[in-house]
Parts: structure tokens; C-alpha cells; sequence
């Protein structure tokens, strides 16, 4: 009969230290949901600020057509 109290001990820990350790999880899981629109709405708008960087590239190109154009008059006038 005391193998049944000892077996109910064992169990009733493994339970609870379970419990303990799936509790901590279960809250942070709950936070970053509670949190994900919140970044997800910045990450929306950091889109929406930085859609004209989609344009740099051209114009680089024209600053660079522009700085050679005046490379060539500033060579033409001996400069």
C-alpha cells in the first residue's frame, strides 16, 4: 500500500513541475500575441515610409549623367 502513496507523490510532482514549467511559456506565447499587431502595424508603415528608397537607384543614375555632363563642360571650358 505504501508503493501506491509513494507512486501518487512521484506523480503528482511530475505533474506540477510540468505545470511549472508550461505556465511561463504559455504567458510569454500570450504577450508576444497580445504584441503582434502592434508590430506589425509599425513594420506596415516602415514599408510604407521607405517605398520611395525603391527609386534611389534612378536617381543615382541621373545625379551620375548630370556630374559627367558637367565633368565634359568643365573640360570644354579648360577647367
Amino acid at each position: 500500500m505504501t508503493g501506491w502513496y509513494v507512486g501518487f507523490a512521484i506523480g503528482i510532482v511530475i505533474v506540477l513541475v510540468v505545470v511549472a514549467l508550461v505556465v511561463p511559456i504559455l504567458l510569454l506565447a500570450r504577450s508576444i500575441g497580445k504584441a503582434a499587431p502592434l508590430i506589425d502595424n509599425a513594420l506596415g508603415k516602415a514599408v510604407a515610409n521607405t517605398a520611395a528608397l525603391a527609386e534611389l537607384r534612378t536617381t543615382i543614375d541621373h545625379a551620375e549623367v548630370i556630374v559627367a555632363g558637367l565633368n565634359r563642360g568643365r573640360t570644354r571650358l579648360g577647367g
